[in-house]
C-alpha cells in the first residue's frame, strides 16, 4: 500500500530549523507541524524558541499553544493531534513539513510508534524518577527479557515500565504511518555555541525572564516549569531566590543549553535516514533537491 509523504525537518537549538521548515514550506505549499514538547503549551513563547508571526511569513502552523501551561501533555497526546494535523493538511492538497527538535516526538510520528493514551499513573511515575537510566533499564529487563528498546532513551524506557504496572504487556512497538524524507540542521560546534550564545542574549532583552515571571504569577506551579527544564528551570530558580545571581544564572544556562543541544545531536546522529544539510553550503538549494525528488 502506497503511504503518504512527509518531510520532517530536524535539529538542535538555534540551529535554524524553523526558518528553514518555512523556506521550504512557502517552496512546496506546505505547511508545518510544530514538534516541540514546550512549544505545544500557550504562554511559553520566548523561553521555548516559538516562532513569531512574521517569522511564519503566513505559513500555516499547528500544534503551537495547543494546552495550558501546567497542565499535562504526553507524548501519545501529541502523537494523536500531529496525526490529525498530518491528514488535514494532506487531505487538502497541501505538504506536511514536521519541524522540530524534541527526538520523541518527532520519532513517535516519523516512526509510528504505537502508544497507549491511558494515563499514567502518576504516583507510580515519582517512584520510577527517583531511579537512574541503568536502574530503569535493568528493571525493564527483568520484567521483558527479550525488549528492543534503546536502553538511553529514559522516556521510552519508563513509559514501557508504567505499562507493564497498568497491565499491558504490549512489547514496544511501530507501525509508520507516512513514507518520510528527514532533513538534518546541524553546525560545527563552535558555530552551534556562537548561535546559542546570540539567540539566547537575544530572547534575554526581548524580556524572556519577564515572560517566567508572569506565567508564575498567572498560577503555573514551579514544579511544571522546573520540570520543563534550561530556561523555564534557570530562570525560575532565579525568581525563587535559589540562583541569586543573575548573569551567573545566565551564565549558567547557556552552559546547560550546548550540553543539551550535544545531547540532541547524538540523539538524531543514530538514525541513520537523516539526511545532514551543509548548511555552509547553499542548504535551501541542497533541501530542494532532495524534496523535489522525493515528491516526484
Amino acid at each position: 500500500m502506497r503511504m503518504n509523504k512527509l518531510i520532517a525537518v530536524v535539529g538542535t537549538n538555534a540551529s535554524g530549523k524553523s526558518s528553514l521548515g518555512v523556506e521550504l514550506a512557502l517552496k512546496f505549499g506546505g505547511e508545518i507541524v510544530s514538534a516541540d514538547s514546550r512549544q505545544v503549551f500557550r504562554g511559553l513563547d520566548l523561553g521555548s524558541g516559538k516562532i513569531t508571526p512574521e517569522g511564519m511569513k503566513g505559513v500555516r502552523h499547528h500544534l503551537l499553544d495547543v494546552a495550558e501551561a501546567g497542565s499535562f501533555f504526553s507524548m501519545a497526546d501529541f502523537q494523536k493531534l500531529a496525526y490529525a494535523a498530518i491528514d488535514d493538511i494532506l487531505s487538502r492538497g497541501k505538504v506536511p513539513f514536521l519541524v522540530g527538535g524534541t527526538g520523541l516526538y518527532v520519532e513517535s510520528v516519523t516512526k509510528g510508534y504505537v502508544l497507549s493514551d491511558k494515563p499514567p499513573d502518576l504516583n507510580y511515575r515519582d517512584e520510577l524518577e527517583k531511579l537512574s537510566t541503568p536502574e530503569l533499564y535493568e528493571m525493564l529487563t527483568k520484567l521483558l527479557p527479550d525488549v528492543q528498546i534503546d536502553k538511553n532513551n529514559r522516556n521510552r524506557v519508563m513509559r514501557v515500565l508504567e505499562k507493564l504496572h497498568d497491565g499491558d504487556d504490549m512489547l514496544p512497538s511501530a507501525k509508520p504511518r507516512y513514507d518520510v524524507l528527514t532533513l538534518g540542521v546541524s553546525w560545527d560546534r563552535e558555530t552551534l555555541k556562537r548561535r546559542i550564545d546570540e539567540r539566547l542574549s537575544r530572547r534575554e532583552k526581548q524580556g524572556m525572564i519577564e515572560e517566567v515571571r508572569k506565567l508564575r504569577e498567572s498560577g503555573v506551579p514551579d514544579e511544571f516549569l522546573l520540570k520543563l527544564g534550561l530556561e523555564y528551570g534557570y530562570i525560575t530558580e532565579y525568581l525563587s531566590g535559589a540562583r541569586p545571581d543573575r548573569d551567573e544564572m545566565m551564565s549558567e544556562l547557556s552552559r546547560a543549553i550546548k550540553r543539551f543541544a550535544k545531547r540532541q545531536v547524538t540523539w538524531f546522529k543514530r538514525d541513520k535516514t537523516i539526511h545532514w544539510l551543509d548548511m555552509n553550503n547553499a542548504p535551501i538549494e541542497e533541501a530542494e533537491k532532495l524534496i523535489g525528488a522525493f515528491l516526484s
